[in-house]
């Protein structure tokens, strides 16, 4: 369990509700300096973005809300227009505007985040700049903290390039980029690497040095580097993933040789592909500056254990409007009511976020 002297020493910077700009850029400095990342949670409805929160709140962490175009494209309805990504759009920033509206209420900081945008996605990508700089214009700050672009596919020089000319545009606007380097195995919302060579999963340091150099030129730019190292998205079976996280160690130290820095990790990592993976991984991987895990399966069983345990309770009540145990004309009305079995959803997954912020030792970081 974290230390309180640890939330005492939160950056006065960072205040609850959405982080952007150098607040954002100070917390993930104090998730750093303090060994522990925050969860990144996909979310495509309301409900799951309250359980975030809900989360957050019971476990004093700081919370990384983030959306797939999928999942922007499911909150905006799956009958919308989604001509050029449009709905995708829409529905990604009408999250975003909830999570904005309703997150200083919970106390804690938040990260509104955008995940695995590739090169055919982005459109999505664009559309969002779009939205952040029309956001700026009017308040000072861009509507999300940062977005991802995943051009791991691509050859390196080109996902350098292209990243570099995004960070270059969203530094205008305060907003923080995370790359790609490697691929992570398995599959997630439309980003299906099951077949993909094992070589690509494991990231060298020569390669996150290149990306360093690049993306640190840019002025006033602020980047993450998901660098592979063996993860796979999804659920498997322990033993069947190497995951070696002495990649971002190895990393960490060659920037510091070769870019000659004061600091030790110079690098903001983030973890990929995080499911079933054992605390020791995870805190080994903390311990070379991993500042942010994402969570999206998990999530997904635990919001559908929530709504499978409510309606097995329940399921005399749940058979009919009229009539239960109780009595012929008794009403169901109580027991059918969408908000309950989306209640228990939420508790489910509140629950299982706080195990995982005990894993990234999140817990108790916020006054």
């Amino acid at each position: 369990m974290m230390k309180a002297s640890v939330a005492a020493s939160l950056p006065t910077t960072v205040k609850p509700g959405v982080v952007t700009g150098q607040a954002l850029f100070d917390l993930l400095e104090h998730a750093k300096a303090n060994n522990y990342a925050i969860p990144s949670v996909n979310v495509v409805s309301n409900s799951a973005i309250n359980a975030c929160l809900e989360a957050a709140k019971i476990n004093k962490s700081p919370i990384i809300i983030q959306f797939s175009r999928g999942g922007g494209q499911f909150i905006a309805g799956k009958a919308a227009d989604n001509t050029n990504d449009a709905a995708s759009i829409a529905g990604s920033v009408a999250g975003a505007l909830h999570v904005r509206t309703v997150a200083a209420l919970y106390g804690v900081p938040v990260i509104l985040h955008t995940d695995h945008c590739m090169k055919s996605w982005l459109k999505w990508f664009d559309g969002l700049l779009d939205a952040n700089e029309a956001y700026f214009k009017q308040h000072g700050e861009p509507l999300f903290s940062s977005h991802m672009l995943d051009l791991s596919e691509e050859p390196l020089e080109e996902n350098i390039a292209i990243c570099k000319k995004y960070l270059e545009r969203m530094a205008k606007s305060n907003l923080l980029l995370e790359v790609e380097l490697g691929v992570t195995g398995g599959e997630e919302d439309g980003v299906d690497n099951t077949e993909i060579d094992n070589s690509l999963l494991y990231t060298q340091p020569s390669e996150v040095y290149e990306v360093y150099k690049a993306l640190g030129s840019v002025p006033k730019g602020m980047f993450t580097i998901a660098a592979a190292f063996g993860n796979v998205h999804g659920v498997y079976s322990p033993g069947n993933v190497k995951l070696t996280p002495e990649i971002l160690h190895n990393s960490q130290a060659y920037i510091k040789e070769h870019a000659k820095t004061e600091s030790d990790k110079p690098v903001f990592f983030v973890f990929h592909g995080g499911s079933g993976s054992s605390r020791e991984d995870i805190r080994y991987a903390i311990e070379a500056g991993v500042i942010k895990m994402n969570i999206d399966t998990d999530t997904q069983w635990s919001y559908w254990e929530g709504i499978r345990s409510y309606e097995a309770e329940f399921h005399p009540y749940l058979q009919g409007q009229i009539g239960n145990p109780e009595g012929a004309i008794k009403v169901n009305k109580k027991y059918y009511d969408p908000r309950m079995p989306m209640r228990r959803a939420e508790e489910v997954t509140a629950k299982r976020l706080g195990e995982a912020m005990e894993d990234l030792n999140s817990i108790n970081t916020v006054p």
